[in-house]
């Protein structure tokens, strides 16, 4: 019988297979058909870094802080990936001093910085910025100026804290920003000193030891004059830089019971508020 209608031409019940499989592979999860990890860039966009981006990539986390916090103080550091912070809730459960990020490289200040540098200060914590450093960017100098035009001076209130500059593994590239161990150094040093030439005060470096040793060649000179937080997400802080005795500060996980990466300060609120004053 024959078989009235649209006669196929050749090759066309090849295309339309392949018209029907391209319909259903459209249909799969987005997941099924992202690009593989050597076709799409893992680096993240300049301005997202903020305090321990590299720490759980490098060293982990394993554990809670032994011990009590009767002569410790709690803290949190917030960047905009927090967005506005709920400071009375964090005040409510015990947090008592903050640092909000205020910049990064000379290209970048946070969106939210008013509202969280303002806010923890609102409801009566002691308060400070600090600086993503991007060593391969810019000098250390224009940084510090950045910075300091960007929120990270310093007043003597007794609520505002030094500003610190938070060094730590390239979430851009090369870990140590392609710099040798000599010319991080420098970099470093350079930052310090305008920074304390703007504001009178010395800068607290944030760092990890591992990045420290790697990066500097755990360089000890900065530690008569530069107080340190350690970034380690530990039980204890482990062995720290050369030079210091003693930490300032503790950030000891990224994955507090509230928002923020959470601190502690090594010593009692009136110590906090002493190192506010200078």
């Amino acid at each position: 019988m024959p078989v009235h209608g649209h006669r196929h031409r050749p090759g066309s019940v090849r295309l339309t297979f392949t018209r029907v499989a391209l319909t259903l592979l459209a249909l799969l999860p987005g997941a099924l058909l992202a690009p593989t990890a050597s076709a799409a860039s893992d680096t993240p966009a300049r301005g997202t870094a903020r305090m321990g981006v590299g720490v759980l990539a490098h060293d982990g986390q394993d554990g809670v802080p032994q011990g009590t916090r009767a002569a410790q103080t709690e803290g949190v550091d917030v960047s905009s990936h927090q967005g506005d912070v709920a400071w009375s809730t964090l005040w409510g459960s015990g947090v008592k001093w903050a640092y909000a990020k205020a910049s990064e490289g000379t290209y970048y200040t946070n969106p939210y910085f008013a509202q969280q540098y303002n806010g923890s200060y609102g409801v009566g914590m002691i308060r400070g910025a600090y600086h993503f450093a991007t060593p391969d960017t810019t000098t250390g100098a224009a940084q510090a100026d950045y910075f300091v035009d960007h929120g990270g001076g310093w007043t003597k209130d007794g609520r505002t804290l030094p500003g610190v500059l938070d060094i730590e593994w390239n979430p851009y590239g090369d870990a140590c920003y392609g710099k040798s161990q000599s010319a991080m150094v420098g970099w470093i040093a350079s930052f310090l000193d305008r920074y304390k030439a703007r504001t009178g005060r010395d800068a607290v470096i944030y760092t990890a030891t591992s990045w420290w040793t790697d990066c500097t060649g755990n360089h000890s000179g900065f530690a008569a004059a530069n107080p340190l937080w350690i970034a380690r997400y530990a039980s204890t802080v482990g062995t720290l830089p050369a030079g210091w005795s003693y930490y300032t500060m503790w950030q000891y996980t990224s994955s507090g019971p509230t928002v923020g990466d959470h601190d502690r300060f090594n010593g009692a609120l009136d110590r906090v508020v002493a190192l506010a004053n200078g």
